[in-house]
């Protein structure tokens, strides 16, 4: 079996260390005056840091796992419940249809641009013409991670990269409470996605590449690409057994497939294209199915102009507006027939000799 490689993580804080990192989240002086409450709290939190308390409240797993009697966090099984109610909504033809529609701009006018994007703009266009078609549009707005209280999205740690079913689905890396990572907007996030018939993601470029915010996303999405649903298969992250239970042979559920797909992406310079390819590569690898090629939109606003005249810009192009809207159309078609059984899928069930 492969072997399990050591070494690499730091020590951990001395009590000294981790009172100078908890004291930083209270630099404001209003804080002076419960500064003795703090100190309590301070040692409940070190408490939970040294003793490593990642998930401080726990159940047995029960039926239909594994290891029925091996603890899971209660917060995780509460994700895995809603998205197992949330998958059974969209499998069922009664259900009124949805498309997921994805702002990966992290600039809005609640911070300190000041100023709403173009992205959130040709997103607006796209939903006016989802729900003339008839369904159902679902805003994420991935800047509320700019401008919200305490929203964030954890970074992705790699445990696929160790093996695998190490990788869980819904991920089980966060919340952390022992290391104060806590309110991870994934849980929310998988169950949108889940609940689904259709998605289009809409992004800027920056730096030739999506986001940040919307990179941190797509990260976190790796286990809905080949991860185990059963932490109790690993006794939660135990890579020794994640490796065995891969090298034995692993299927690699892909968790989102059969969801159909548009992609927007807008730039000044330079980097659409490859942007637009990367996403579009992605949303393949999962199985997501496109909705043709009036559904991939790449374009250039205010190409070499001014950023201060950006919005004027987009003002004056008509076209693109309207290739927004054919992206729009071109997913609602596509979810229509997808839900009548009719959307053309020539690959579908074809056996992929090298999954992962």
């Amino acid at each position: 079996m492969a072997s399990v490689r050591k070494g690499q993580a730091p020590a951990p804080l001395s009590r000294a260390e981790f009172h100078t990192r908890f004291q930083q989240s209270f630099q404001d002086p209003a804080f002076a005056k419960e500064a003795d409450a703090l100190s309590r709290i301070e040692v409940i939190a070190w408490e939970a840091y040294d003793e490593g308390r990642k998930a401080p409240q726990t159940r047995p797993a029960g039926a239909g796992f594994a290891d029925p009697g091996y603890e899971l966090s209660i917060e995780w099984t509460q994700t895995r419940d809603r998205l197992l109610k949330a998958q059974s909504a969209w499998s069922d033809p009664a259900t009124p249809s949805r498309v997921l529609l994805i702002n990966g701009s992290p600039r809005n006018d609640g911070t300190c641009p000041g100023e709403i994007s173009k992205t959130h703009r040709l997103l607006q266009l796209a939903r006016e013409q989802i729900e003339a078609e008839g369904l159902r549009a679902d805003v994420l707005d991935l800047s509320l991670l700019t401008s919200s209280y305490a929203l964030r999205i954890h970074p992705c740690k790699g445990c696929v990269s160790t093996a695998m079913p190490l990788c869980h689905w819904p991920c089980s890396c966060y919340p952390n409470h022992a290391l104060g990572q806590t309110g991870d907007w994934m849980a929310e996030i998988y169950e949108r996605w889940v609940a689904a018939h259709g998605v289009i993601v809409f992004t800027p470029t920056h730096w030739y590449q999506a986001s940040s915010a919307l990179k941190l996303m797509i990260d976190r999405l790796v286990c809905a690409d080949g991860g185990n649903p059963d932490p109790t298969t690993t006794h939660g992250k135990r890579p020794a057994e994640a490796k065995a239970l891969e090298e034995k042979g692993w299927a690699y559920p892909k968790h989102l497939a059969g969801r159909v797909y548009g992609v927007v992406v807008q730039g000044d310079v330079a980097g659409v294209e490859s942007l637009r390819r990367n996403l579009c590569d992605w949303l393949d690898w999962m199985g997501l199915l496109d909705a043709g090629s009036q559904a991939r939109l790449d374009r250039y606003i205010g190409y070499y102009e001014p950023y201060a005249s950006s919005h004027e810009a987009l003002d004056r192009d008509v076209d693109v507006q309207q290739e927004t809207r054919n992206v729009a159309l071109a997913v609602a078609r596509g979810v229509k027939l997808l839900r009548e059984g009719r959307l053309p899928q020539p690959a579908k069930g074809l056996h992929a000799p090298r999954p992962k």
